[in-house]
């Protein structure tokens, strides 16, 4: 067989995995160039050229001027937006998926409007509201914009989630004379679990993340996305790029963590 033939024939066959390991390694690449660059000594401000190999970013990653405190404040941010979000979109998509009432259409509308909606919309929205209620821009106004806009995406994921139980389960739980309250704790919620964790985690990494709508209503409080923003115009410190490489490599460990524990719950 021709050679060209047989090497046409091959990529044929596995071009889907070709293109999708294309496609992962695209993605992937902006990370392994801020973890590379992470580890260079740049003779002047800016971290864009190599230079030469160094760990001193990585022995004081705070040596920078309010680089740890913008990053304190994303994360304490994140973290209330997540618990927020995930409470309320909960009970949300609890009470879309498993009961019938007036106007239950348009509150779905209304929950799902936030994702459909350009950032820059609800970001002008939200600021708006603020100025005309008297509010003073800061982690407060911050924390409110991001559970507002963090909310569609769990009551999508825990809705889908709800939708696909079977609910012959919760039956046979109250056939044997288990209680609402332990029906809930002990075969709703469990099964329901992944739902919430996945929106719990969307909800972090989409408010950890976000510049648009935090520009807007932050005021003179500064997270770390718009610190990033900032520094980017008068010269990129080393210290984000190791921090960038920790949050990716903790991101990437958490996944690996969930995926053994997963294949170890199935075995046993």
């Amino acid at each position: 067989m021709n050679p060209l033939t047989r090497a046409a024939r091959v990529l044929r066959r596995n071009l889907v995995v070709i293109a999708g390991l294309g496609t992962l390694g695209f993605l992937l690449l902006p990370n392994v160039i801020v973890t590379v660059f992470s580890f260079n000594k740049p003779n002047g401000r800016f971290n864009y050229e190599w230079q030469r190999f160094s760990t001193d970013a990585w022995t004081d990653p705070c040596g920078v001027a309010d680089l740890c405190g913008s990053l304190s404040l994303s994360l304490r941010i994140a973290l209330w937006a997540t618990v927020g979000s995930t409470v309320l979109g909960t009970m949300i998509a609890f009470a879309l998926a498993r009961y019938r009432f007036r106007a239950r259409s348009s509150v779905s509308t209304l929950i799902f409007l936030p994702m459909a909606m350009p950032e820059v919309v609800m970001a002008a929205s939200l600021a708006t509201l603020f100025l005309n209620t008297g509010v003073s821009f800061g982690f407060w106004t911050i924390l409110i914009a991001h559970i507002t806009f963090c909310l569609s995406f769990v009551v999508t994921a825990v809705k889908a989630r709800v939708m696909s139980m079977d609910p012959r389960l919760e039956q046979a739980a109250q056939d044997l004379y288990a209680t609402p309250l332990q029906t809930f704790r002990k075969v709703t919620l469990p099964i329901a679990a992944p739902g919430i964790a996945a929106g719990a985690l969307l909800s972090f990494a989409l408010s950890f993340d976000d510049f648009i709508i935090t520009n807007f209503n932050s005021g003179s409080t500064v997270t770390f996305p718009m610190y990033v923003w900032g520094s980017a115009q008068r010269g990129t410190p080393v210290q984000i790029n190791v921090i960038g490489t920790a949050m990716f490599a903790i991101a990437v460990l958490c996944v690996l963590v969930a995926q053994l524990a997963g294949r170890r719950r199935k075995r046993s």
